[in-house]
């Protein structure tokens, strides 16, 4: 080992960067981490790989907490281009994402959402638990935990449960017929989690990955912004979405608002009521 260097880790895990004489590697630890997020992590990291479009770390090495030892996970490197923006070249990463997304299909028959393992997004876990109607796996799977977790933690007034109650009921009007099928995503696709890679290719970390509508995937990448045109119109250009697209969006997003006031507290609850004020 030449030099061991920290860096940012964002807000779950820590990083390190080693140098060796012949490679680089980013090592993720956790003295004490959510259970099997790092094993959840290295499946989702393969699985993308395995569809052979958007490029993704490979991953060297990982463990979960033993006796001796903090979980890892132990990465490539990622050397970033000298001249590129922050996410590498956006025209490439919505083809690519399309590519995804189109070609990442459904192991099951008939084809299913969901994965055949929990995951996480972010801390909070993600349940994937194998459904053939979208609808019902995003109610069910998706908003109803994020809401009974949200009531546990007292961040739901009264009047915010009622609405939520609401617009489960009328779900199936809101995303109901479409035509879709279910698409490899990545789950957790805001700009933070793509990186540019040596050549400015675009680079997917931090994957939650399951099988769902691919709008579910785009409405998240709007919700904090950071993706330009070129990204969406080399998206569409390779596998065009419905035109009605927009109307579904803050929907799907509604899922990581409630997240994130999970995650973080009470500073998105003005967002979910802006949201549920145009649904219910």
């Amino acid at each position: 080992m030449q030099r061991v260097r920290s860096i940012g880790g964002g807000c779950i895990n820590n990083a390190l960067r080693l140098d060796t004489a012949q490679l680089s590697y980013l090592l993720k630890w956790h003295s004490n981490p959510p259970q099997h997020i790092f094993t959840t992590e290295m499946l989702g990291l393969q699985l993308l790989a395995s569809v052979g479009t958007v490029r993704v770390p490979d991953v060297i090495a990982f463990s979960e907490v033993t006796e001796q030892y903090p979980g890892f996970l132990l990465m490539e490197w990622i050397e970033p281009a000298r001249r590129s923006s922050r996410h590498g070249n956006e025209a490439l990463l919505g083809e690519q994402l399309a590519m995804l997304h189109k070609q990442g299909a459904s192991p099951h028959y008939p084809p299913a959402y969901g994965l055949d393992h929990n995951n996480y997004i972010g801390t909070t876990p993600q349940i994937n638990s194998w459904e053939t109607n979208w609808v019902t796996f995003f109610r069910d799977y998706r908003l109803r935990p994020q809401i009974v977790l949200a009531e546990h933690n007292n961040y739901l007034s009264i009047l915010q449960r009622r609405n939520l109650d609401r617009l489960l009921v009328r779900l199936d009007e809101l995303l109901g017929g479409v035509e879709r099928q279910p698409a490899l995503l990545h789950g957790d696709l805001w700009s933070g989690n793509v990186i540019a890679g040596p050549q400015g290719e675009p680079v997917l970390i931090d994957p939650a990955v399951y099988y769902g509508d691919r709008e579910a995937e785009l409405a998240y990448t709007e919700l904090f912004g950071g993706f330009g045109r070129a990204f969406y119109e080399a998206y569409e250009a390779t596998w065009p979405t419905a035109p009605d697209r927009a109307l579904r969006r803050d929907v799907y997003n509604l899922y990581h608002l409630l997240n994130h006031l999970n995650l973080f507290g009470t500073m998105y609850s003005v967002s979910i009521d802006q949201v549920l004020s145009r649904y219910v």
